[in-house]
């Protein structure tokens, strides 16, 4: 799981359907300066507090939350190429140790195999949008998510592209999605940057 990628929808099995695409050298929509700045105001500093970002992809949002923000963070990715990549990026500009890199599905591995038992901040950047069972990934994600914490998504909206192209326009999610990812949170926050809409989401 990673950024959305134009094409075939088979979401059954993410690491099939991501793998290829990282191994073949296709690549995603990094973070613009708007959406760091974003992060800096509704994330704040992180002050060594543990951050799981998911579909880490190729590690550049995990090293900006550890590296920027001051989180001690995990990417997990269920691409082996991507978690490899990751790490080859990573070149650890700060005195003590970067982010730790691991290849898991959190969908469906076990949630005992994270780096840490809980985590202060949860990112999800242009990934909800591919996960299958969403009410079964959420009941995740509160799992690891400390009270006080906060979830950070990133995704696409339906409707906010002009554009003819019909995969295109599937990348955003539904109205449906939206509410759903919406509901259950003590305080919800939204922030729109062109065809994204950015959640801060705290249980």
């Amino acid at each position: 799981m990673s950024t959305a990628a134009p094409g075939r929808d088979d979401r059954s099995l993410p690491t099939a359907y991501w793998e290829p695409l990282w191994a073949s050298g296709r690549r995603y929509r990094q973070a613009c300066t708007a959406e760091k700045q974003l992060m800096a105001e509704h994330l704040g500093p992180g002050k060594g507090r543990p951050a799981l970002d998911i579909g880490s992809g190729d590690g550049a949002l995990a090293r900006h939350l550890h590296y920027k923000l001051g989180y001690r963070t995990t990417g997990i990715d269920c691409s082996p190429s991507a978690v490899a990549l990751a790490a080859a990026h990573d070149t650890n500009p700060g005195p003590g140790p970067g982010p730790t890199w691991q290849c898991l599905d959190i969908t469906t591995d076990d949630l005992t195999s994270l780096a840490h038992p809980a985590y202060a901040l949860i990112t999800c950047r242009l990934v909800y949008r591919w996960i299958n069972d969403k009410p079964a990934f959420l009941d995740r994600i509160r799992r690891v998510l400390v009270p006080g914490g906060v979830f950070w998504v990133i995704t696409e909206i339906a409707g906010r592209r002009t554009t003819t192209d019909l995969a295109l326009q599937k990348l955003g999610i539904s109205p449906a999605d939206a509410e759903l990812l919406r509901t259950g949170w003590s305080c919800v926050q939204a922030a729109d940057l062109d065809v994204l809409r950015c959640y801060a989401l705290r249980p």
